[in-house]
Formats: C-alpha cells, sequence, structure tokens
C-alpha cells in the first residue's frame, strides 16, 4: 500500500487534489517500468505462523533481526532501493504476492523473471521466462530451493536472491544467517484436515475420499508413478527431487501444504486453479479420468491446501504488533552501541512509520471524509515518531551510550501514547473497507481518466 506514490501524485496535482497511496504505479521516482504493479492494497493480510510461538517460546533476536531484514529494501541494490522493494514485498509475511507484476519481467501477475534487466542488468540473460513468486511458508522442510532446485541450501538461495536478482551488496554473514533463521521459523499454517502422516481425518466428504485414493493411484502408462509418488503426504507432499512434468525442464516438486493461498500454479504461474491442474495432469499422461474424478481430485487438493485463519485483518493493532517487533531489534542493537544494525533499523522502522502514516488520509483528501481531525493527529504523530526515531540513529552514531539510550525512551514513550490517537483515528482511516474501497475506487479513476504516461516520474508529490 505505500506505492502508487509518484503517478497517483502526477494524477492528483492535475485535479488540484492532495497525493494518496494507491497500487499501480510507474515506479517510485519512475525506476520501475510504467504499468508496474507491486502493492497488496487488500485488507486481509497473510497470517504468519512461527514454529518458536506454537512451541511455547518467543522468537529470538536472531530471527526479529531476519524478520526486520527481510522487510527491509536497503540490504538490496540501488533499483530496488529506489522503489522501496524489499524481499516482503514479492513475499508478503512470507507467502506470496499474486499481484506483483512488472513489465518485461513478468507475463502475469504473480509471476517474476529473476533474471531479467530491471534489477540487475549483469544477471540480464535476454530471454524472458519468469517463475511464480512462491511461499516461504515451511521452507525449512522443502529444499532444494530454487524453481528448478539449484540451490542445496537455504543460505545459499538466500544469498542468490540478494546479490545476484537484487543487486544488492554483500550480505554480513549475520543478516545472512538471521534471514535464514526468520524463513526456518515461518511454518505451514495449521490444517485439521491432516493427520501426522498427511492423510485427510476427521470428517471427510465422500469426494476427498476418492480424490485422496485417485492422488495414490498408479497411473496408466507407468505404475511406478502417481501423484503421490512425488508429492508425499508423509513428507510436507514433496520428494525433494526434480521432475520434467512437460512444461519446459526439470522442476522440483512444490509443496501443497497452504496451496490454497498460493496461486498461480506451476513454475510460471499459468494456471488459476486445482481443476486447471488436474485437467493437465489428465491430458499430458492420459489418466483417462473422467468429470467426477477430476471433481474428486480437485476436492482433495482443497482439503490437504486448506489452513486455519490464513488471513489477519490489517489495522492500527497488525501494524503496531509489527513495528513492536522491530524496535526489539533497534532496543538490543542500541545497548550494544551496533550502528550497522541501529542503521537497517532506523531505515526500515521509518519506513513502516511513513506507510502506516499513509493510511490515514491528508485533511485535504477529496477522497476521504469525515474525522479530519483525528485522521490529521495520527498523521502527525507518526511523523513525529520518524523524526524521534532519526534522532536515535544519529546519537548511536554521534554520541552513543546514555544519550542514545535517552532518545531511545523517548521515542518509545512517544510511540506508547501514539496508540491511543491512531485507535481514535482507525474508523476514519484506509482500515475502515468502506473508506478504504471508496479511496482507492477513486485514485484509480483518476489515475486511469487524468494521467498522461509520459508525465509519470516528473510530477513532484505535493507535501502535508
Amino acid at each position: 500500500m505505500r506505492q502508487f506514490a509518484i503517478m497517483i501524485s502526477a494524477a492528483l496535482a492535475i485535479h488540484l487534489a492532495p497525493p494518496a497511496s494507491a497500487d499501480d504505479y510507474g515506479g517510485k521516482n519512475g525506476v520501475l517500468p510504467l504499468g508496474t504493479q507491486i502493492d497488496n492494497d487488500v485488507l486481509l493480510q497473510p497470517r504468519e505462523v512461527f514454529s518458536s510461538d506454537a512451541h511455547g517460546g518467543s522468537k529470538p533476536y536472531i530471527v526479529k533481526l531476519g524478520d526486520l531484514a527481510f522487510n527491509s529494501p536497503s540490504i538490496l541494490g540501488g533499483v530496488a532501493r529506489q522503489a522501496g522493494i524489499s524481499c516482503g514485498t514479492c513475499h508478503i509475511n512470507a507467502t506470496t504476492n499474486a499481484r506483483f507484476f512488472i513489465p518485461g519481467m513478468s507475463s502475469r501477475p504473480g509471476n517474476f523473471d529473476p533474471t531479467g534487466p530491471v534489477f540487475n542488468p549483469d544477471a540480464n540473460d535476454h530471454v524472458v521466462d519468469p517463475v511464480t513468486i512462491p511461499s516461504l511458508r515451511g521452507v525449512r522442510s522443502l529444499a532444494p530451493y530454487g524453481h528448478n532446485g539449484r540451490y542445496a541450501s537455504l543460505g545459499d538461495f538466500v544469498h542468490a536472491v540478494i546479490v545476484n536478482e537484487f543487486a544488492g551488496p554483500e550480505p554480513s554473514p549475520l543478516l545472512q544467517e538471521a534471514i535464514v533463521a526468520y524463513l526456518q521459523d515461518v511454518d505451514f499454517l495449521p490444517n485439521p484436515r491432516l493427520g501426522p502422516l498427511g492423510h485427510l481425518v476427521g470428517h471427510t466428504t465422500d469426494s476427498e475420499k476418492r480424490g485422496e485414493a485417485l492422488f495414490s493411484k498408479p497411473f496408466p502408462g507407468d505404475s511406478t508413478m502417481s501423484c503421490a509418488a512425488c508429492h508425499r503426504p508423509s513428507a510436507a507432499f514433496v520428494d525433494h527431487q526434480q521432475h520434467d512434468v512437460g512444461t519446459g525442464g526439470l522442476f522440483k516438486t512444490p509443496t501443497l501444504l497452504d496451496a490454497n493461498f498460493n496461486a498461480p500454479y506451476f513454475h510460471d504461474g499459468r494456471y488459476d486453479s486445482y481443476d486447471q491442474v488436474v485437467a493437465y495432469f489428465d491430458h499430458t499422461f492420459a489418466l483417462g479420468l473422467s468429470a467426477e474424478d477430476r471433481q474428486d481430485l480437485t476436492a482433495y487438493l482443497t482439503a490437504v491446501g486448506g489452513g486455519e485463519r490464513p488471513y489477519e485483518r490489517d489495522g492500527v493493532a497488525l501494524r503496531m504488533r509489527e513495528i513492536d517487533e522491530f524496535d526489539s531489534v533497534l532496543d538490543q542493537a542500541v545497548a550494544r552501541n551496533d550502528s550497522t544494525i541501529v542503521a537497517l533499523s532506523v531505515d526500515t522502522i521509518g519506513r513502516e512509520l511513513r506507510e502506516f502514516a499513509e493510511q490515514f488520509p491528508a485533511r485535504k483528501d477529496v477522497t476521504a471524509s469525515g474525522g479530519e481531525e483525528q485522521r490529521g493527529a495520527a498523521r502527525a504523530a507518526l511523523k513525529d515518531l520518524v523524526l524521534q526515531l532519526r534522532a536515535v540513529g544519529l546519537a548511536v552514531g554521534e554520541q552513543g551510550g546514555d544519550a542514545a539510550q535517552a532518545k531511545l525512551a523517548a521515542y518509545h514513550d512517544g510511540l506508547a501514547k501514539d496508540v491511543a490517537i491512531l485507535t481514535a483515528a482507525e474508523p476514519y482511516s484506509l482500515f475502515d473497507p468502506a473508506i478504504h474501497d471508496a479511496h482507492f475506487a477513486a485514485m484509480r479513476q483518476l489515475f486511469s481518466s487524468a494521467i498522461d504516461p509520459r508525465d509519470a516520474g516528473r510530477i513532484p508529490a505535493d507535501r502535508d
């Protein structure tokens, strides 16, 4: 939700109205191709489930640091940093971003060519071959990594994404270790439909039972092959191998866990639904499935791919929870006088706070009405927190010790006091479904009717 910046600002400037956050944009400061779609302006956000939490513990510092780095554009190369793109942009809460689309690097929303020309021209292979953005839930159980399984370790995969795909600087061993720790802690959603060995349990429909039997049934042309031979129910529905299923090469077996929330499907995202996937395998491997068989397999896949509470409602509480997690990293970094991690924390948390402020439309924003005083107070409070946060970073760099701790204490006091202000403004913010939908509908209408693509990136954004 943080972007749309330049293009929307241009359209709004034409109409003498204030800028607003929105979803489609030509790249912040014009650094991405026109028609790029990055952000996820929906109110339901993917829920993160952590193994450490599930086992009654709390997330270790290294996991929290990895989460912060994962959501920081500053660890990537120049284009990504300018556009405000982080690992978490493509992998929202370590899942997918089915709306991600960059012309010339995507063939459809939800896929991306990591060897395209935008982020790292040196890695450009001049072949447009995008792959789907995978969910990273349960990734510790899904080696090898990459769609073609070319990375044996998660650390190698993380390093390649940062340095090769996004032209980022060589990550420190600590940051690479932290990102790996974070990803290894992100778990699959609980699915009460599945037993310990991956079999359906509890109340199961006749169609799901028939689908489960078909899933393990040998293929007519090769008795050693079946769906379950590669998607092993007892092993997170993977076999850790690469296979050619007629889609243009060897690709590793994807898990079916949480798959209901991971469309589009196949390595290149060519299919939107299970019934299309089933139809492909039926045709390609001459399975001879009846219409009922296809429906049964689809019912089974839906049962396997489900999960409890897959989404959380975006709002003040959710935003404050994430900021609190990141703040705990800042606290320890200040205590250790670790200027590198303090700088990373200040930059990342500052971005979060500025994005948070954009959820409260400015007073002069004609797309929102009501609660002008509350919205103004929320924006002012968050902007003041950004200034206090910067003061923490400067104190660590220039003074350290007691001065930095005093600035940090002032920041925390301000954050605690601002919760009431933000909560009071929430009913008038983009967290309200009616205001949210009206706001973005107006922005898209304004964008489509007013902006000249030649002006994108050239008209400066208004300031409050």
